[in-house]
C-alpha cells in the first residue's frame, strides 16, 4: 500500500479528512468520541484542555459546553482509556475488564482503607455525589499522606467501578454510586476474553484506520495472544485484510470496508491546516506517528526547561496528509491574546509560502476557540 493511501485512510478514520462530514456541537462531539473510541483528559491548561481541544479539532462549531452537556445527558463517561479519558457509554460493558482487575486485586493502585472506603461510601449514599475537597484534610504526615485518605478511597472505588463520576465542579470530579449515574438500559455485562479483543480490534480500526498488532494493543495488558488469536480468526473470515505500507517492516490491518471505500474527490484547494494537542488521537502513539507521518513528536512540558527545543507545551500542525511543524502557544486568557511564543516548521521556502495563509486562518480560529481576541 502507498504511504499516501495509508495516510489518507488514518486521516479519514480520525475524522480529520476530507470525508469527515459531522454535524455540528454536541451531536458531532458525541460521533467524534463514539468514532475515535476515547478523548484522554488533561489537566494542563496553556490553551484549552486536551479534551475539549480534540473534539474542537473535528467538529463544526464545538464549544466545551457540549461535552458538559453529553456527560450531563449520561451519553458518555469517565474511565480509563490507555489514560483517563471521556469514552462513548454504548462502550460501558468493555471498561468493566479493568474494573474487575482492580476488585480482585490483581491490579493495585494505592493500598487500602477498609475504614476510609466505608465512610466514603457512607457519606455518598446519604449525601449524594461528592468531591475530594468534600472529606476532610488527613492530619496525620507522611508520604501517603500526600493524597489523603478519602482521595485514595474515592480513586480506588472509582477504579473498580463502585463509584462513577457524575460530573466536574470547575475541574474536581464529583463521584456518586455507580447505580445512580449509570443510564437505563446500558448493557452491563462483562465481556469475555474473546468478545474484549474483538471490540478492541474492530474499534481499534475504525479508530485508527489500519494499525499493527502492537498498535492494537496499545497500553493493555495481557490481551496480545486474544488480539492475534481474533485478527487470525477475521482476517480468514475475509472482514479484516492485511497489508504492508510502503517502506515498513511491519504487517498492517484493515477492515475490508475500508479498502472498499472510494477515495475523496480531490478539489483544487489548499489543504487544510489543524493545530492539534499534544495529547491528540492522532498523535498519542508516538512511534506509530513516526512511521506513518515521518513525524519526529515528543511533548516536552515534562522535560527541564534547559532540555526543550520548541517549547513547553508545543502543538503539532498538521497539513494536509502531512506535519508541517510545531507551534508553541499560550492563552493569556485575562489579556484575551494567544501568544505565539515560537513556530518551528519542517517545510521549504516554497511550501511555506502556500502553507501561510492556511495557518494564519487556522490561528484565528484556534485563538477564538481558547476565547482569545
Amino acid at each position: 500500500m502507498k504511504l499516501s493511501e495509508a495516510r489518507r485512510i488514518v486521516l479519514e478514520a480520525q475524522g480529520l479528512g476530507a470525508q469527515a462530514g459531522l454535524p455540528r456541537r454536541r451531536g458531532g462531539a458525541l460521533g467524534v468520541l463514539e468514532r475515535l473510541g476515547y478523548v484522554q483528559i488533561d489537566t494542563i491548561s496553556v490553551v484549552e484542555r486536551a479534551h475539549h481541544h480534540v473534539l474542537w479539532s473535528r467538529t463544526p462549531g464545538y464549544a466545551p459546553a457540549d461535552l458538559d452537556a453529553l456527560v450531563a445527558e449520561r451519553s458518555v463517561f469517565e474511565y480509563w482509556s490507555h489514560a483517563a479519558a471521556y469514552l462513548p457509554m454504548r462502550d460501558y460493558r468493555f471498561s468493566l475488564p479493568r474494573k474487575e482487575a482492580f476488585r480482585s486485586g490483581r491490579r493495585h493502585w494505592h493500598r487500602r482503607s477498609s475504614r476510609a472506603r466505608g465512610w466514603v461510601l457512607d457519606r455518598i449514599r446519604a449525601e449524594g455525589a461528592l468531591r475530594s475537597a468534600d472529606f476532610e484534610q488527613a492530619k496525620k504526615p507522611g508520604p501517603w499522606f500526600e493524597w489523603k485518605p478519602a482521595k485514595v478511597a474515592l480513586e480506588q472505588l472509582f477504579l473498580e467501578g463502585v463509584l462513577m463520576v457524575a460530573g466536574r465542579r470547575g475541574f474536581q470530579k464529583l463521584y456518586d454510586l455507580t447505580e445512580r449515574v449509570l443510564p437505563p438500559g446500558v448493557d452491563a455485562r462483562e465481556p469475555d476474553a474473546r468478545e474484549y479483543a474483538q471490540h478492541l480490534v474492530e474499534a481499534g480500526l475504525r479508530a485508527q484506520g489500519l494499525a499493527s498488532e502492537a498498535e492494537l494493543c496499545y497500553q493493555r495488558r495481557g490481551v496480545r495472544r486474544a488480539v492475534r488469536a481474533v485478527l487470525r480468526e477475521l482476517e480468514e473470515a475475509g472482514k479484516v485484510r492485511r497489508v504492508r505500507v510502503e517502506g515498513g517492516d511491519e504487517d498492517d490491518f484493515v477492515l475490508a470496508g475500508t479498502l472498499e471505500k472510494p477515495a475523496a474527490r480531490t478539489e483544487k484547494r489548499p489543504a487544510a491546516v489543524r493545530i492539534l494537542s499534544p495529547f491528540d488521537n492522532l498523535v498519542i502513539q508516538r512511534a506509530r506517528l513516526k512511521r506513518l507521518f515521518g513525524f519526529d513528536y515528543q511533548i516536552e512540558c515534562y522535560l527541564p526547561a534547559s532540555k526543550r527545543r520548541y517549547g513547553y507545551f508545543c502543538l503539532p500542525v498538521l497539513w494536509g496528509d502531512r506535519f508541517a511543524g510545531r507551534l508553541d502557544a499560550k492563552a493569556d486568557r485575562e489579556a484575551r491574546t494567544l501568544l505565539v511564543r515560537g513556530l518551528h516548521l519542517e517545510l521549504s521556502a516554497e511550501d511555506e509560502k502556500s502553507f501561510r495563509p492556511a495557518f494564519d486562518e487556522e490561528l484565528g480560529r484556534f485563538a477564538r476557540f481558547n476565547g482569545c481576541a
